[in-house]
């Protein structure tokens, strides 16, 4: 028997619970599905959140012949299996369904095979729809990208998640109800898979035995997902708290699952900038030479890279002063706008503009007065001390 997430796939856009600002009335996907309107396209967003549901459904709207892979086993070869030979496309291409490869796990694709599928998307063999978990302006070559239009899917929201578990039709307390949305976190497959472990192992859902299915081993891995994420989360974690063993375990459990060491090298850069920053600005060049070595070198050898780097962080001190600096400023420049910049920051270009005191009182070095737009002038987003350090041995 399929799992229970799969018999409640939506099977239309009405039936698609969330991702209203994709799928909701006139807006850019049901707008194109409803129109039949053949593109490629990447769908970007975590785990349980609606992209293959919506690939499938747009398939079927454009009565395409829908290719489903995965990039963390497939090549060069499956796509070639698709397309097929040249003179077979030319052969048929007038009268065969259009060729629609959805594409999961996209950022696992190399450099070398997104090269190798570029051409097939550009001269419309294939429509292309990718899916992932990662930032596809970093996963996905320029080329391929530029010929995509990129959707962001967001967590399902707790109504979201309530209205799928309902329509499961199996009965929970309020208590229960609450433990699993907070274990979901906006992710249906998890949830859906949870309630189906607890029902089919033990009979009944409540808190206590779904607690149970969490430690089975039937339930515990999941390749696309969970075990993924859950694991990535605790390195980070074990970092941030200055742990190197925890770090050093967590990483070795991803190096023997076969995790893009890549993916690691690239969370270790974003953690080195986010965590560290101000208390050790050089662990930003380790962690950089971390994601380089890996990028030449890759594994088995790689591994040994990312554990000196993983050893070196997780001691370094902390400081994220910098990090909620930019921040603040973000939250700023998003509640008022681009504020007027003062004059003496401004160019004198011409003799206009320094009648109008442009550039007027700057001074090169040394300036005490705050630069910052007037509505500003009293904000502080480092502070004098650059913040405190914490963390390290």
């Amino acid at each position: 028997m399929e799992p229970l997430a799969a018999r409640l796939r939506p099977q239309t856009l009405d039936e698609v619970v969330g991702q209203e600002h994709l799928v909701g009335a006139g807006k850019p996907l049901r707008v194109a599905i409803e129109k039949k309107h053949l593109f490629s396209f990447i769908l970007w967003g975590p785990p349980g959140s609606g992209k293959t549901t919506i690939a499938r459904i747009y398939a079927r709207a454009l009565d395409a012949e829908l290719h489903e892979l995965s990039a963390v086993s497939a090549g060069k070869e499956d796509i070639k299996k698709i397309v097929g030979s040249e003179k077979g496309r030319n052969e048929i291409a007038m009268f065969e369904k259009p060729k629609l490869l959805f594409l999961d796990e996209i950022h696992r694709f190399n450099k070398a095979q997104q090269d190798f599928l570029l051409p097939y998307v550009e001269n419309g063999v294939l429509t292309l729809i990718g899916a992932t978990t990662e930032n596809p302006s970093f996963e996905v070559i320029p080329a391929l990208l530029s010929r995509c239009r990129v959707f962001v899917l967001e967590p399902l929201s707790e109504e979201a998640l309530k209205a799928i578990v309902k329509s499961t039709k199996i009965k929970i307390d309020a208590k229960t109800f609450d433990w699993l949305l907070g274990y979901a976190n906006g992710d249906a497959r998890k949830a859906l898979g949870m309630l189906e472990g607890a029902q089919s192992l033990y009979g009944k859902v409540d808190v206590e035995t779904l607690n149970k299915a969490l430690e089975s081993p039937h339930l515990r891995y999941d390749k696309k997902g969970e075990e993924h994420y859950d694991t990535i989360s605790a390195f980070i974690k074990s970092m941030r708290a200055s742990q190197p063993d925890a770090a050093l375990y967590y990483l070795a459990r991803m190096v023997e699952a076969g995790e893009d060491p890549l993916f690691i090298a690239r969370r270790m850069v974003v953690f080195a900038s986010e965590d560290i920053g101000l208390a050790q600005p050089t662990a930003l060049v380790v962690a950089n030479a971390v994601f380089r070595a890996c990028e030449t070198i890759g594994y088995p050898e790689c591994a040994i890279t990312l554990a000196h780097g993983v050893a070196y962080l997780a001691q370094c001190k902390k400081n994220r002063s910098a990090y909620d600096a930019l921040r603040s400023a973000q939250a700023d420049v998003q509640a008022f706008g681009n504020l007027p910049v003062p004059k003496k920051l401004r160019n004198p270009e011409t003799k206009f503009m320094k009648d109008l005191d442009y550039g007027k009182g700057y001074e090169m070095y040394g300036d005490t007065e705050s630069l910052l737009p007037e509505k500003l002038k009293k904000k502080k987003y480092l502070s004098a001390e650059g913040g405190s350090a914490s963390g390290g041995k």
